[in-house]
């Protein structure tokens, strides 16, 4: 049976307090889901340098960058230059990064990476956490000061941002979480204008 899989941001931690941070609640594997696994400000995150300090601390570290990151490379995923969630969750090799993490999660205690500091503002929690609730993982977001938000509870701040209610006498709360998500990922989809949709006219 999968177990709870944590998410996290690096931002501008120090490689200590990150690792700190992922000892805290016993991650033992980092998952990498940036595209691009590099910073140029915060260059300790860098995939080998990440890779090499996580693998001295006891941490395994894993790329899905490719399968799960939010700068698709297929056209097939863009609408006038915007990655679609939608499109992007039912490609063959994002839905091979996902079994790729229940599959682990039932072994290792597993932090999905990226580098927003803040939850909702990254594809991991409006994309990638979304595909493992509905596979019934559950998923809890690792926040700065240690602490652990669960998705749901991030998803009720979402609302809240929003000014959109809990629940409403026509809509149930999953229809509105499923506008706020939407009207979320408008917000911070990668966009690439030199992508077109696979047959849309250049």
């Amino acid at each position: 049976m999968a177990k709870l899989i944590y998410t996290i941001g690096h931002s501008t931690l120090t490689m200590e307090e990150f690792i700190h941070l992922l000892k805290l609640h016993s991650v033992d594997v980092v998952a990498d889901v940036r595209s691009n696994p590099y910073s140029r400000y915060q260059p300790q995150f860098n995939r080998e340098s990440l890779h090499r300090n996580l693998r001295g601390s006891g941490i395994d570290y894993v790329f899905l960058g490719a399968e799960l990151g939010g700068r698709s490379t297929d056209p097939n995923c863009y609408l006038d230059g915007r990655v679609q969630y939608d499109r992007l969750a039912l490609a063959s090799g994002y839905l091979r990064g996902i079994d790729r993490l229940i599959a682990g999660s039932k072994s290792h205690t597993i932090a999905i990476m990226c580098s927003e500091k803040e939850p909702l503002e990254c594809h991991r929690t409006v994309l990638v956490a979304r595909s493992l609730i509905e596979r019934s993982t559950d998923v809890s977001h690792i926040l700065f000061n240690g602490a652990v938000e669960t998705h749901d509870a991030t998803l009720s701040r979402l609302l809240r941002e929003l000014d959109m209610p809990e629940d409403e006498l026509f809509r149930t709360r999953s229809e509105i979480l499923e506008e706020a998500l939407k009207r979320q990922e408008q917000k911070i989809a990668y966009i690439d204008k030199d992508m077109k949709v696979m047959g849309e006219p250049a």
